[in-house]
């Protein structure tokens, strides 16, 4: 058996944050509300307390400034799963995917903008590759952690969501949250019991950081 390690000092971290586009044409996109905050927080904690951390950054209107972390941009949901792909096979012990990725894009994208003229204009959606239930595939000994964002703040559903991707995408620990009526969030792990509730994202952050700082993992 692997020595077992914990705590965050030298850990190599990869986190995602920030929104997806998906083209509409070759201007207009499809995109979400997401700034990316939690993320790039993650990311400035963790270095503080020792961790290598990679973090993978969205079109966000406030962009990380950290010379101690490595950025790397993305827009588009294609360019983010490739590089998700790439860069996920590179034996992170935490992998924290906290991006909003897009759930839908058009079956067939115009190749030159639109028409402003148009009286109804109706969008053909397909199904995005759900990315999160590739990343244990892609790297099977990283920690993983997923978040599910929902509309309704609502315990029951908030956990029930987060124990099925979970299960889906075989997370360590999941975060359901919601920001319909004020932030709420709960922390549930792999054995689907649930671990810790927040009422901010500060507080769903810190108590996130305690568990990974605490959790053991195989040493490489």
């Amino acid at each position: 058996m692997r020595r077992k390690k914990s705590g965050l000092t030298n850990q190599k971290i990869l986190i995602t944050c920030g929104p997806t586009w998906v083209p509409i044409d070759d201007i207009r996109v499809i995109s979400n509300q997401s700034t990316g905050e939690l993320g790039q927080k993650l990311a400035l904690i963790m270095t503080q307390k020792g961790s290598k951390v990679t973090l993978l950054e969205g079109p966000v209107k406030q962009p990380l400034q950290s010379k101690s972390i490595k950025v790397y941009k993305f827009q588009f949901f294609d360019e983010f799963a490739r590089l998700l792909q790439k860069m996920a096979r590179n034996n992170f012990d935490i992998i924290v995917h906290a991006a909003a990725v897009s759930d839908y894009q058009l079956e067939k994208p115009y190749h030159s903008k639109l028409r402003s003229n148009k009286k109804q204009l109706r969008l053909a959606l397909k199904p995005t590759a759900k990315l999160i239930d590739k990343i244990k595939s892609w790297a099977p000994d990283s920690f993983l952690v997923g978040f599910k964002l929902e509309s309704s703040a609502q315990k029951k559903i908030l956990t029930a969501k987060a124990v099925e991707l979970c299960r889906q995408a075989k997370c360590d620990l999941v975060i359901g949250n919601s920001v319909a009526k004020g932030y709420k969030g709960y922390i549930v792990d792999k054995h689907y019991s649930v671990l810790a509730d927040a009422k901010s994202k500060n507080q769903i952050i810190a108590k996130l950081i305690k568990m990974l700082e605490s959790e053991e993992r195989p040493a490489e």
